[in-house]
């Protein structure tokens, strides 16, 4: 693309940047404002210092630390265990062309596409009754089975493109399936696999309902969920509230910012192949 259509795509790609950066900027802002300075100038002035009270007294009041191990505990074994699943999963349907494979993806799409709200009830008194409710083994479980029902799903139209030639060679050579699957097929699907991984991650991080059902106490909540229901007390002003966003959503940033790489190659390779 060349000429004016080239320029005019860099510009709805630098209008859409600013768009998406811009609320975290003004969140950000505002987060390292003092109570007076916000009343006085709006939330739209830069400030004039950094006033980081808020952040503390925000971090105090909840407890941040223990929310950001619980999300971080439960983000990492969910991502871990749901791209295993996939894997295995997507490695008969793809690969091993399991009996009704097309009606057990079926399965897995119509499950992607099932609301929340209906899975409450029944998780709910399931986790009663396994003794699990108020624990983060329970949402670990619950979410590990939502994400890899996607990841099967895509994983399964992946690895049913896989040559089938690098695996009957690899037969003759005597290697067997879970070789094969260790040593051949989750090496060149890696790319995909990371995707998923980071994807899995963010996702679990972010999620807010099922974790406000299933986990009740202080001490086993997750950041959404412990700055859903801080909100809602409303006892906090502005700056703590744009602190309380900020520290909410900085470690998923970040965690993207240093898998970029590793996302933006897996999305590449995709597409070539």
């Amino acid at each position: 693309m060349r000429g004016p259509g080239r320029w005019a795509v860099l510009a709805a790609l630098a209008v859409l940047a600013v768009v998406m950066i811009f609320p975290f900027v003004i969140v950000a802002m505002n987060a390292i404002k003092s109570p007076a300075e916000y009343s006085s100038h709006g939330p739209l002035s830069l400030p004039d210092g950094l006033y980081l009270q808020g952040i503390v007294d925000f971090w105090n009041r909840v407890q941040f630390g223990t929310k950001l191990w619980n999300s971080f505990l439960i983000s990492a074994s969910v991502a871990v265990l749901a791209v295993a699943l996939s894997v295995l999963n997507a490695y008969a349907l793809g690969i091993g062309r399991v009996k009704g494979r097309l009606w057990i993806l079926v399965l897995f799409l119509v499950a992607n596409t099932l609301p929340q709200e209906s899975l409450a009830y029944p998780l709910y008194y399931l986790a009663k009754a396994a003794g699990l409710y108020d624990t983060q083994l329970a949402v670990i479980i619950v979410m590990t089975a939502i994400q890899a029902a996607f990841g099967t799903y895509l994983l399964s139209a992946v690895l049913g493109q896989f040559p089938k030639e690098i695996l009957e060679a690899a037969a003759i050579d005597g290697a067997g399936r879970l070789r094969a699957l260790v040593r051949i097929v989750v090496p060149i699907s890696r790319p995909t696999i990371n995707v998923l991984l980071i994807f899995f991650f963010i996702w679990t991080w972010n999620e807010f309902f099922l974790p406000l059902i299933l986990l009740i106490s202080n001490d086993t909540q997750t950041v959404p969920v412990a700055l859903g229901v801080l909100q809602g007390e409303r006892y906090m002003d502005a700056t703590m509230s744009s602190a309380s966003a900020l520290l909410g959503v900085l470690p998923a940033v970040v965690f993207f910012l240093i898998f970029q790489r590793t996302l933006t190659r897996g999305v590449t390779v995709g597409a070539i192949k």
